[in-house]
């Protein structure tokens, strides 16, 4: 009943944050992302331990920094992106550290992890020319995010584990991952609610999966 809850409540926030995306008012968006945040928390929160050691208290912590990472993107400042970049880039070191409480690297797993370190220096060349300054900080945060889904890969071509736990577990890594380039594309290239319409959506789909799936790692 709870899980239900919280799904449907996140259902109708997130309209509301797209919708004040669309304004650009923040005052309104500052309460709704935070809430929505919030949720993906206690979804992770709830969740009944999973008999896979310490992995849902590194993916708290990541949950966690990702919250921080929402608040200081809701404010356009340069400083406070640079934060919101910071706090995600250790969201995405404590998702990999929990990723590799339940797996281990392997065969299947390295030729995974070189398709998505290819597609994550396509896409950094494909934003290089519009950086600027922000060179070097996208270039190690594009290779800390596909460490990430190289992580979640790992879970995923693990047949050891259950099946549920591991298409949330790499599903959630690919949503964030798609909705990242999105926000890349909306802070350098074109800003354009576009981007804010398919990005978010993605990117809660994405962690909501990722909280709900400390309770099916078994």
């Amino acid at each position: 009943m709870l899980y239900t809850l919280i799904v449907i409540m996140a259902a109708g926030l997130l309209p509301a944050a797209l919708f004040y995306e669309k304004k650009e008012n923040r005052k309104g968006l500052l309460p709704a992302k935070t809430s929505l945040s919030l949720l993906f928390v206690l979804s992770a929160l709830i969740q009944p331990p999973a008999a896979v050691g310490t992995y849902r208290l590194f993916l708290l912590a990541g949950l966690v920094l990702c919250l921080l990472g929402d608040v200081c993107l809701v404010f356009r400042q340069k400083k406070m992106f640079l934060a919101g970049l910071v706090s995600f880039l250790l969201g995405h070191v404590f998702y990999i550290l929990a990723f590799f409480q339940v797996t281990r690297f392997g065969m299947t797993s390295c030729l995974g992890a070189v398709v998505i370190f290819l597609a994550g220096a396509g896409i950094y060349i494909w934003l290089r020319p519009h950086l600027g300054a922000m060179r070097p900080a996208v270039f190690f945060y594009s290779a800390v995010i596909s460490a990430m889904l190289s992580a979640a890969w790992s879970v995923w071509s693990d047949s050891g584990l259950e099946a549920t736990g591991r298409w949330m577990i790499f599903g959630g890594a690919l949503c964030f991952y798609i909705s990242d380039i999105f926000v890349a594309r909306d802070r350098f290239l074109k800003k354009d609610f576009f981007n804010r319409l398919l990005g978010l959506p993605l990117y809660y789909s994405g962690q909501f999966l990722l909280a709900f799936s400390a309770g099916f790692l078994r």
